[in-house]
């Protein structure tokens, strides 16, 4: 593992080696112990085998060094790198006092769908999707409604005459991935209008995941925060944001929501109440460091991702029986596996050597999904250990 001093140099020349292979075992890893002491890959959990950015390491070692470690509240340079990150990456102007702040995501999906009125509610959303999606509206005492995504040539779209048709009295709230985990779209400015559209005439609260933002690979294509296109509609928006999937600081749980209108924003606190804890500092020093300082990190990290994205894409389509769609961002592709004809994909690929999500939790049978984000060679063997695999079913 490099040392600290050789993780500084790296960042001084701007250059990050993404290649270096990072032992994880032996740390508590979530993603590697669940295969401890089995020869296979983990490529499930959305968490990167990457260093974080020098910065980050440098600010937490800087404030470890202090040995104090007790309740602490939130930077006030932290909220302006936000409020700058944020004008700056997605032409979107925020105001302090619409941010509140959360020790992860989850929590705040969880928090978000108790800001309907009433227990009876229906919250809808798209799937397949992100686990927690699925979860949160029951654990809040709220209905799910599910919508399937279609796939229309190489692209995962949004069916909106089906969304209509499924709106009801009851329907309060619609949640949004965007970037959609799993099947990485990039949903554009005329897909989120369309969106805004529907939200407005039945008058729904939009709960919108963007934390994975920062991860955009394709070239022609921006981060759209669905609040951004308007004030009316920032008003009837949750935007969820973190450091923690662009920067591989999952751990350390910082997260935030940007809530324009004040009523809203009192009902989403109200909601969270004394339940959801406090960030902790080094989360907050950590997400500072990130903000700040860790933009060149990112864009070498994007190109690297492109490239495995560009690889995987590649080596799937040429493996009979897998079909997948352009990832346009996040380091995740989802893999249509149903043509296998294997009661159990992940099973099967477990058995060869790759360990991948089971797309039963996303709502999506007989599909798997990948995790990417890892040194080009653990990408390239897994591949290898796919293909051997699949070619057993079709010699």
């Amino acid at each position: 593992m490099a040392t600290h001093q050789t993780i500084l140099g790296c960042y001084l020349m701007t250059t990050f080696d993404f290649d270096a292979i990072i032992d994880r075992r032996g740390t508590h890893s979530d993603k590697w112990d669940k295969y401890k002491d089995q020869d296979i890959l983990p490529m499930w959990v959305a968490d990167m085998d990457f260093l974080s950015p020098p910065p980050v390491i440098e600010a937490l070692t800087k404030r470890v060094a202090h040995g104090v470690f007790g309740y602490t509240n939130t930077p006030d340079e932290l909220v302006e790198v936000v409020l700058d990150h944020i004008k700056n990456d997605f032409g979107w102007r925020i105001q302090p006092e619409w941010i509140v702040w959360l020790p992860g995501l989850v929590c705040g999906l969880n928090v978000l769908c108790k800001t309907t009125p009433n227990l009876s509610d229906e919250i809808m959303t798209f799937t397949p999707i992100y686990p927690p999606f699925l979860s949160a509206p029951a654990l809040s005492g709220r209905q799910l409604i599910k919508l399937p995504l279609q796939l229309k040539g190489d692209q995962w779209v949004m069916d909106f005459e089906a969304l209509e048709a499924a709106i009801t009295q009851k329907t309060r709230m619609l949640l949004l991935c965007n970037p959609h985990n799993p099947t990485g779209r990039s949903w554009s400015k005329v897909e989120l209008l369309e969106l805004a559209r529907i939200a407005k005439k039945y008058d729904l609260i939009i709960g919108s995941d963007d934390i994975h933002a920062g991860l955009i690979l394709d070239k022609d294509k921006t981060h759209v925060p669905i609040a951004s296109l308007s004030p009316e509609i920032a008003a009837r928006t949750i935007s969820l944001f973190a450091p923690s999937k662009t920067y591989n600081i999952a751990g350390l749980g910082c997260s935030f929501a940007v809530i324009s209108d004040p009523l809203l924003r009192r009902r989403f606190i109200s909601a969270k109440g004394r339940i959801v804890p406090h960030v902790n500092l080094l989360a907050f020093t950590a997400a500072l460091a990130a903000y700040k300082e860790g933009e060149p990190w990112r864009l070498e990290l994007i190109n690297y991702l492109r490239g495995n994205r560009d690889l995987l894409q590649d080596e799937i389509a040429s493996m009979k029986g897998l079909t997948i769609a352009h990832v346009e961002a996040t380091y995740l592709i989802w893999i249509d596996a149903r043509g296998l004809w294997v009661p159990d994909p992940v099973q099967f690929f477990e058995k060869a050597g790759v360990g991948l999500s089971d797309g039963t939790d996303f709502d999506a049978q007989g599909f798997v999904r990948l995790n990417f984000g890892c040194s080009r060679a653990m990408l390239k063997e897994a591949l290898l250990r796919m293909k051997v695999a699949v070619k057993t079913l079709n010699p």
